[in-house]
């Protein structure tokens, strides 16, 4: 899978995050199932790892309960570079890893493709994350740019999490 082209003027979503842990340990947060499991997704919101099979066109699919539903979800890798870059197209997706809607909203995109650059300085790990919906309406688009403060905020939620998760094996 080659890197995916942003919809035409599609908001990019750019969060930067120091994380106070060599760039092989939380490179390997992402790659791991045991690690995705006790970090990713919104706080408080424990995830169940369904699949994972880290590798370009491998995914990672889960499921997580909140407030009585369950909800699913997947990533498809694209281009993986060990220790230094992580792409992958994420959605929501039902129990078999079909891309459906949302289901908070009929006009969040169906995609959303995300490139995360690993960069590491005195043992401290730079997280570059951009993200981006792919292939979305003019009214997704929108949708998507309204969010992006929201969204902002879930992924400082989520990264919090991931720095918990490493201090512990520090």
């Amino acid at each position: 899978m080659e890197s995916k082209h942003p919809t035409s003027e599609a908001p990019e979503l750019l969060i930067t995050r120091v994380f106070d842990a060599p760039k092989q340990l939380v490179f390997n947060a992402f790659a791991e199932a045991e690690a995705l499991s006790q970090w990713w997704g919104p706080p408080g919101v424990p995830i169940t790892v369904v699949q994972l099979d880290f590798r370009p066109k491998g995914s990672f699919l889960y499921k997580a309960t909140m407030q009585g539903q369950t909800a699913h979800g997947k990533f498809v890798y694209g281009q993986i570079s060990k220790y230094d870059l992580l792409e992958f197209t994420s959605s929501f997706s039902d129990e078999a890893g079909r891309t459906i809607r949302a289901p908070f909203s009929q006009q969040f995109p169906l995609e959303i493709f995300n490139r995360l650059e690993f960069s590491e300085l005195n043992g401290k790990t730079t997280i570059t994350m951009k993200g981006y919906p792919v292939n979305a309406s003019e009214a997704e688009t929108q949708f998507y740019t309204a969010m992006k403060n929201g969204m902002q905020q879930g992924f400082a939620g989520t990264f919090a999490q991931l720095d918990h998760y490493l201090s512990k094996l520090l």
